[in-house]
């Protein structure tokens, strides 16, 4: 490792999270993801939709000091000397954007799960919000945080790939291919709190996300099918979707939450003029190469031929595996860096990489733009950039 994750970097910054209680599956990723390289102390937060839910899953965590909601918190917390420097917000959809803008106005870093709002008018708002603030604003796509989806990247950049002309990228699940009742099924399949995309919005948004990050391209228009296969189900739990990047190149993008026998199979191809690529989320310690008209190369995770982003970003010694956890954790990471130059007033690394808040609009504005295409028949329709 080149990163010096484990150097003394200062003091641990102080985090506080806005919900991720009881039952929550992504308030426990975020959780470690945090702790991983010693970087963040939880000291607070307002973890459930009710007083009660929160300051029993506060007291469960040890929590200093535990809120009964979010606006409450953000404003206590402003106010104390010894007060919060970032917060994770890990709710459903539906309340990103008010939480997050109530901590930004207070200069207060954001940590964000995914997509960043329920609605392309919030995502506007919240973009506005993050800009007039001083504070940070990261967005959790996880993916970008895996090594060898650095070096992906770092290769495109490079010119090795040539000019890129196809991208396709999936990402397939299961679990939702019979009605569910539980809480993380029933908060994603209600349109009132993902917003008006299934499958495209918890699944779809981290496929295109990878896509655009890997190849550095822009997705100018697009013509979507999307399906709710689910009798009664409200929002859509298939999608199938042609891309046209900026420049030519062309694209396809499945998101499918009732695909029996996936469980989380993202899956990226990138093929240029001069070679391609292909990484699977479920193996993501290799990458395969292939020089057009030369054998299959296999890069390994801090193996031979693997580059320096991917090297600043790994833990362990190739061989020993690396995935979802610490791929999160790489995103968090990237926030501490971001935040300690801050908190001294230099810019952030050039190395440090991010989502950011405008990662996140084109992320609604991709949910957006299917929903409506396949209101118009699988019509092509531009993103609202």
């Amino acid at each position: 490792m080149v990163t010096g994750r484990n150097e003394a970097l200062g003091r641990r910054i102080r985090l506080g999270m806005v919900g991720g209680g009881k039952d929550a599956f992504i308030g426990g990723v975020h959780r470690i993801a945090a702790r991983m390289d010693d970087r963040f102390e939880l000291v607070a937060g307002a973890l459930s939709s009710t007083p009660e839910k929160s300051r029993e899953s506060g007291e469960a965590l040890g929590l200093a000091r535990i809120y009964d909601d979010f606006r409450q918190m953000a404003q206590r917390e402003a106010r104390r000397k010894d007060g919060i420097e970032a917060v994770s917000i890990v709710t459903p959809n539906h309340v990103h954007y008010a939480a997050a803008r109530e901590f930004l106005k207070r200069g207060i870093h954001v940590i964000c799960d995914k997509p960043l709002t329920s609605t392309l008018a919030d995502a506007k708002k919240l973009v506005k919000a993050a800009e007039e603030s001083d504070a940070l604003f990261i967005l959790t796509h996880n993916y970008t945080g895996y090594p060898m989806v650095r070096h992906a990247r770092e290769m495109v950049a490079s010119g090795q790939l040539g000019p890129i002309r196809v991208v396709q990228v999936e990402y397939p699940q299961d679990w939702l291919s019979v009605e569910q009742d539980f809480k993380q099924a029933n908060w994603r399949t209600d349109p009132a709190q993902s917003g008006v995309g299934g499958s495209t919005g918890d699944i779809g948004t981290h496929a295109f996300n990878l896509a655009c990050f890997v190849t550095g391209l822009r997705v100018d228009s697009l013509a979507a099918d999307i399906q709710a296969f689910v009798p009664g189900r409200q929002v859509d739990d298939n999608a199938h979707v042609l891309l046209r990047f900026d420049g030519g190149a062309r694209g396809m993008l499945w998101s499918s939450q009732v695909a029996p026998g996936n469980e989380n199979a993202l899956r990226l191809r990138v093929y240029g003029e001069k070679g391609g690529l292909e990484w699977a989320q479920e193996d993501p310690n290799y990458l395969w190469y292939t020089p057009f008209g030369e054998p299959k190369r296999l890069i390994t995770r801090n193996g031979a031929g693997a580059g320096e982003a991917a090297g600043r970003v790994s833990r362990v010694p190739a061989g020993h595996p690396e995935g979802y956890l610490e791929g999160f954790a790489n995103i968090y990471t990237e926030a501490a860096e971001a935040i300690i130059a801050a908190r001294s007033g230099k810019p952030v690394p050039e190395a440090v990489v991010y989502p950011t808040v405008q990662d996140g609009l084109l992320g609604v504005q991709f949910v957006s733009a299917c929903v409506k295409s396949s209101a118009r028949n699988a019509a092509w329709v531009k993103l609202d950039h």
